[in-house]
């Protein structure tokens, strides 16, 4: 059976890989504090249906109480080493199974293997207070090899901290109009992709919330990033197929054959 990819919006979607349902940073919300969701409609009840739910960091537009509230009791929720700790709660939610991981744990669902891998990003709750918390990404592997980066800036070493790819979901923008250290745009998100070299990509993290009142500001920070990576990939990792999802489509990447 094919991977299934699913883009339900922001850094959320769904990652169907042998008979298992992943499902990365649910957010289902159409309002998050100052943010507004500005492009495609709220995901429909069954966007919350999963096996098992990753979150990469602490940040409240990644690590979203009351949509984790949705998930049926029994989801395997995976979040950073530390979060229950840091986000009380969490200890709330009751019914999910949740397992705290650093880099290069690993985690058996099913037939797949979900390992967490590194991520250059500031993954504290709060803009100030401790560091309790790593930003992490994720490699599910199953029929196909998943990186769902979360959020991150490049870094040293990362094509080796990943590993052999078959699909990258990588953040393409943010939720505001300048993205500082700590992010990839669609330039730095092309170069990362011409790193890790996998068969296809999807991009996430643009497009969906913007800050209420900030329609006027560089409004082409929100909605270009999505076709700037695809042409800054078609130039630098030619041989990567882009998939550009809108809100709620689905993609099934070709990722048959040796590598």
């Amino acid at each position: 059976m094919p991977v299934e990819v699913t883009w339900w919006g922001h850094a959320t979607c769904t990652v169907e890989d042998s008979g298992v349902r992943v499902l990365t940073d649910p957010v289902f919300v159409r309002r998050l504090a100052h943010l507004r969701r500005r492009r495609g409609k709220l995901p429909p009840p069954e966007a919350a249906r999963a096996d098992v739910a990753l979150v990469s960091h602490l940040h409240a537009d990644h690590l979203h109480l009351p949509s984790l509230a949705r998930l049926a009791p029994g989801t395997r929720l995976v979040v950073p080493h530390g979060a229950p700790r840091a986000v009380p709660g969490l200890r709330r939610l009751r019914g999910l199974r949740v397992t705290e991981v650093g880099p290069g744990d690993e985690v058996k669902v099913g037939d797949l293997v979900v390992r967490a891998v590194p991520a250059a990003h500031d993954g504290r709750r709060l803009p100030v207070g401790p560091h309790r918390s790593p930003a992490l990404g994720y490699v599910v592997s199953g029929a196909a090899r998943t990186y769902f980066a979360g959020d991150t800036g490049l870094f040293d070493g990362m094509a080796d901290a990943v590993g052999p790819v078959d699909v990258a979901l990588l953040p393409v923008g943010g939720w505001g109009p300048y993205l500082g250290h700590g992010h990839l745009d669609a330039g730095r998100a092309a170069r990362a992709l011409a790193a890790l070299a996998p068969r296809a990509a999807v991009p996430v993290h643009y497009g969906t919330y913007w800050p209420i009142g900030l329609d006027a500001v560089r409004p082409h920070e929100f909605h270009a990033p999505g076709d700037e990576f695809v042409r800054h990939a078609a130039r630098i990792a030619p041989g990567v197929v882009v998939h550009r999802l809108g809100h709620g489509e689905s993609v099934r990447p070709e990722v048959s054959g040796d590598r």
